[in-house]
């Protein structure tokens, strides 16, 4: 049995910190010991979430500059184990040092591409969560993210006039939501108060600057919205009728897309990075990125499909989560990983 160190990029819980505390059970359920490492993030954070599960935690500074240099300097008095770094800011802090395995979580591109060819320096592999990425990080290999099952409460009858569409996530441009609110003006033009949108999260992680675009945006179907902000997995499967994940930027993954495939909830995405290769190449409702009138008419032929194509395409999905994003999958992959480098 060999011992693990888990080090996140962030003190809050982020998708990166998700997958963190999911590599710790899993490297826990195969029998090696492990601890995790983190900037201070409060009630909610990474470190106080590590302990609730079970799992001794050290809380850094919360700074970044500050979080390197402590994280560094503990590393180098607490040199036993594995340092798996959970992202490019722990990777970065203990760059050259030998037994790390480097997890990274979002493409580094401009000054990241640079820190990260430095922080890789020395570790036993660098991990990605999907092929998309794998194609601009050299060398590295993949690591498919996976989710707990999500079993929503029976929704209505999808034959009633009102269709909901919803929208689980961080409220950013990156993530589509210009887009969505497009696709949601050219709905209303088409079937007057028929659609509505469950937009749930809030702006957490987002930049301040999309603020602005995304209120521009949202104003004229704004009576057609509704903000509840982070509510359960459930409970916002349990309301919709069709996710959407309009996203503009590369996804590197898509916890949410593997998260809908496991609830069974028919879902809508772009062709933006690694969300087509989360859904499989055979997902039929796909639209182009950026594109609002796209999304409309993809949005649209959702409710079109017959109940025995609904079926087909859920079990398909679910299946596929089952075999490819479900914790057991998941388990799975570490055990291969830890054995292929002999940890």
């Amino acid at each position: 049995m060999s011992g693990f160190v888990l080090a996140a990029n962030n003190g809050e819980i982020g998708g990166g910190e998700v997958m963190l505390l999911a590599v710790a059970d899993a490297l826990r359920t195969l029998g090696h010991d492990v601890e995790v490492v983190a900037p201070r993030g409060g009630r909610d954070g990474v470190a106080e979430a590590a302990r609730a599960a079970g799992f001794p935690a050290t809380d850094l500074s919360s700074g970044r500059r500050q979080y390197i240099s402590e994280l560094r300097a503990w590393r180098a008095t607490n040199a036993a184990g594995i340092l798996w770094c959970n992202g490019l800011v722990p990777a970065f802090a203990t760059a050259g040092r030998g037994d790390r395995i480097v997890h990274l979580h979002q493409e580094p591109v401009g000054v990241n591409a640079m820190a990260a060819r430095v922080a890789r320096r020395g570790a036993l592999v660098t991990l990605v969560p999907s092929e998309s990425m794998a194609a601009s990080v050299p060398h590295a290999r993949v690591l498919w993210n996976w989710v707990e099952p999500v079993a929503p409460r029976a929704r209505g009858d999808r034959t009633r006039r009102e269709r909901r569409i919803g929208y689980l996530g961080r409220h950013s441009v990156d993530k589509g939501l210009v887009t969505l609110a497009g696709a949601l003006a050219e709905l209303d033009r088409t079937d007057p108060g028929r659609y509505t949108l469950l937009l749930a999260g809030e702006g957490r992680f987002a930049p301040p600057e999309d603020t602005a675009p995304i209120r521009r945006a949202m104003a004229p179907v704004d009576h057609l919205v509704q903000r509840p902000g982070w509510i359960s997995r459930e409970d916002f499967f349990s309301s919709v009728d069709v996710a959407v994940f309009p996203s503009t930027w590369a996804e590197p993954f898509g916890l949410v897309v593997a998260e809908a495939m496991s609830s069974r909830t028919p879902f809508v995405i772009s062709d933006a990075g690694a969300l087509a290769e989360v859904a499989g190449s055979g997902h039929p409702w796909v639209a182009r990125r950026g594109d609002a009138s796209s999304l409309a008419r993809t949005v649209g032929s959702v409710f079109e499909a017959g109940p025995d194509r609904m079926v087909e395409v859920l079990d398909r999905a679910h299946a596929r989560w089952e075999q490819h994003f479900s914790p057991a999958a998941g388990l799975a992959r570490v055990s291969a990983l830890v054995d292929d480098l002999r940890l």
